[in-house]
């Protein structure tokens, strides 16, 4: 049994579009608290990632003796500051703003974990540098993204009308979406390779 550790649903396309059979379920876990020891720590916006989803991961094997559960999270880095989802229109605006003419990192984290063991981990960096874009234009993206940004960490899709705000994107388009998603089908492909054989 394959498992998501996560409720997102860009997540969960993607897996889905790859042709994966998988059960997904939302982790319980304190992300800011986490973040705050990694950091406290001496780590960075890497090491918060790659902490997020291997106890996401662990806190849904935990419930599922057997199942292989993919974790995954993604962290923001403007410098040594990191950005979270905004939780309101306001905030949205004040991060594009934060952003704009800026360039910044995406780190995507990505575990594997099977009762309470993590098999694999990997992690992958986008680099994406914003235009000097004006408030009108940031105002009309905001408009057309709707309440879909909320639940976009720096307030944007790059796969909505967010990409008009860029101007150059560097890395895996998959990172970008928050899933390594090449190294974890090469890494089930090893570790249990009838997760990926076709059933009816």
């Amino acid at each position: 049994m394959l498992i998501l550790a996560s409720a997102s649903a860009t997540r969960k396309a993607l897996l889905d579009k790859a042709g994966l059979r998988f059960l997904s379920a939302a982790a319980t876990i304190d992300e800011r608290g986490l973040e705050t020891v990694a950091l406290e720590a001496g780590g960075d916006a890497r090491d918060v990632a790659l902490l997020l989803a291997r106890r996401k991961a662990e806190g849904i094997s935990a419930l599922h003796p057997g199942a292989i559960v993919i974790g995954a999270d993604q962290t923001l880095a403007l410098g040594p500051e990191l950005l979270h989802k905004p939780s309101s229109r306001q905030e949205a605006e004040a991060q594009l703003d934060r952003l704009r003419g800026k360039t910044h990192r995406l780190h995507a984290a990505v575990t594997l974990v099977r009762d309470g063991i993590m098999l694999w981990s990997d992690l992958q960096t986008a680099e994406l540098t914003m235009r000097s874009f004006s408030t009108e234009e940031r105002d009309q993206v905001l408009d057309l993204e709707g309440g879909a940004i909320l639940a976009s960490v720096g307030s944007y899709r790059l796969e909505g009308p967010s990409i008009r705000l860029f101007d150059t994107v560097s890395g895996d388009y998959f990172t970008i979406l928050g899933l390594p998603l090449l190294p974890l089908l090469a890494a089930l492909r090893d570790i249990a390779p009838e997760l990926l054989e076709h059933q009816d």
